[in-house]
């Protein structure tokens, strides 16, 4: 895939200056669309079911809100790891485990604005390729999504307008709203970047930019190393949020059943350092609805 010959890329030299233009190709990353696995295609992860865990392995819990359902996992070996711009693992397994209210019947929830919450109520847990996987039943109170084993393509992605990247592409720092006047956050734009984004609805993905519901996902996740409203803890968090990288969304998706509030999207980002490292606890997580 050449993200320079992408819908995305052509959408910029339509609406864009050839000079900003040429920015916005540049701004473009590779991510891997995650869908619905195909008869004959390789599969490179699942949604719902038991999952595949060592024996050993502790299921993710919140404290006495209780366990964390199991959401997705994916096969870092069958991804394209090398074409991708974020450093997977190049094997082993990524589990994803989200708090999503069935053993208490919704009465906790895991947000952004409460620290605790988005350090504790998601969870990523990775497996070597050598460990013993065998499917796990769910702690009582829980009952798995149906299963849907999934294959995937490369696709180009694109910052929303409020990302970090588009702020420091088009922005003038000596006029902060000067960039809403930029065709980036002109209604033409806007149409043809959910025109292309409705191709791959709904929208599971490793890599590549979050597609946000309600605006950037970064500044949300960064909370969980930056809480609070002092202008340090703001200014840390904008930091942050500038150098995070998304790991993994996944959307709601009604062939399962899974629904994030009102067509809402789970998040999992990480510093690419940690990533790097290995260190999934390290990963934050914020999710937004309709």
């Amino acid at each position: 895939m050449l993200i320079t010959d992408s819908p995305l890329a052509d959408a910029g030299r339509q609406h864009f200056s050839p000079e900003d233009a040429e920015i916005w190709v540049g701004l473009l990353r590779p991510g891997f669309h995650l869908r619905p696995r195909t008869a004959g295609e390789a599969v490179v992860g699942y949604l719902g079911g038991d999952p595949l865990m060592p024996e050993d392995a502790e299921w993710p819990t919140w404290g006495e809100h209780g366990p964390l359902a199991f959401i997705a996992a994916v096969d870092c070996g069958a991804l394209p790891t090398d074409e991708l711009d974020i450093p997977l693992p190049k094997e082993g397994a990524l589990l994803f485990f989200y708090f999503d209210g069935q053993v208490d019947d919704g009465d906790a929830t895991v947000g952004y604005w409460d620290h605790e919450s988005i350090t504790v109520g998601a969870r990523v847990l990775y497996f070597p390729a050598d460990a013993a996987l065998e499917p796990r039943t769910p702690p009582e109170g829980l009952t798995p999504y149906r299963r849907i084993l999934l294959a995937g393509d490369l696709i180009a992605t694109a910052p929303d307008n409020d990302h970090a990247a588009i702020h420091a592409a088009y922005g003038d720092p000596d006029n902060p709203t000067a960039i809403f006047d930029h065709p980036v956050n002109s209604d033409e734009f806007y149409d043809a970047m959910g025109e292309l984004r409705r191709e791959h609805s709904p929208h599971h993905q490793i890599g590549g930019y979050a597609f946000p519901v309600q605006g950037a996902v970064e500044t949300e996740a960064a909370h969980a190393f930056h809480p609070g409203k002092e202008p340090e803890a703001e200014a840390a968090r904008k930091a942050l949020a500038a150098e995070l990288v998304l790991l993994a969304q996944i959307d709601s998706d009604p062939r399962n059943d899974m629904g994030w509030g009102d067509a809402g999207m789970l998040y999992w980002l990480i510093h690419p350092d940690d990533l790097a490292a290995g260190r999934f606890e390290a990963a934050t997580f914020t999710w937004q609805c309709g």
